[in-house]
C-alpha cells in the first residue's frame, strides 16, 4: 500500500472519531458542566479532563502525523490542495484547543466559573466546525477516488 493511501486511511481512522467526539462534547458533555453541583465540580472536571485526554490526545496526535504524511506524499499530485487544506484544518484545531479551550479548562479546573463555561461552549463551536469540515473533506476525497 502506498504511503499516501496509508496517510489517507490513517486520517479517516483518527479524524472521523474526532468528529463524532467533538459533537458529543459540544452537545452533551460541555452543556452538562453547568448541571454539576458546585461542591462536586472540581473533582468532576478533573476526572473529565483526565479521562477525555486518554481518548482525544492519541487521536489528535495521530491525525496531525497522518495529515503531515499526506501532505508530503501528495505534494506533486492533484490531491495536494486537499492535503494542504486538511493539514491547515488539523493545525487550526490544535491552535484553538491550546489558545482557547485549554485556558478555559484551566479556569474551570479551579471550580465552576459561569463565564469560562460560556466561553468554552461558545468557542468550542469553532473546533466542531473545523473537525466537521475536515471529516467532510476526507470523505469527499475518498468519494472522488472511488469514481
Amino acid at each position: 500500500m502506498r504511503l499516501a493511501t496509508i496517510a489517507l486511511v490513517g486520517q479517516l481512522a483518527t479524524t472521523l472519531p474526532l468528529v463524532g467526539l467533538i459533537w458529543l462534547v459540544q452537545v452533551v458533555a460541555y452543556p452538562l458542566f453547568a448541571r454539576v453541583a458546585p461542591s462536586d465540580f472540581p473533582a468532576y472536571h478533573q476526572a473529565h479532563a483526565r479521562l477525555i485526554t486518554y481518548v482525544v490526545a492519541p487521536l489528535m496526535m495521530g491525525e496531525l502525523a497522518f495529515a503531515a504524511l499526506w501532505i508530503r506524499e501528495t505534494h506533486a499530485s492533484s490531491l495536494a490542495p486537499s492535503a494542504w487544506v486538511g493539514g491547515a484544518l488539523a493545525v487550526a484545531t490544535w491552535v484553538v484547543t491550546m489558545l482557547v479551550s485549554v485556558p478555559q479548562h484551566t479556569t474551570l479546573g479551579r471550580g465552576f466559573d459561569a463565564r469560562a463555561h460560556t466561553i468554552l461552549v461558545a468557542t468550542n463551536w469553532i473546533r466542531t466546525a473545523l473537525w466537521t469540515a475536515r471529516g467532510a473533506l476526507l470523505l469527499w476525497v475518498v468519494a472522488g477516488s472511488a469514481r
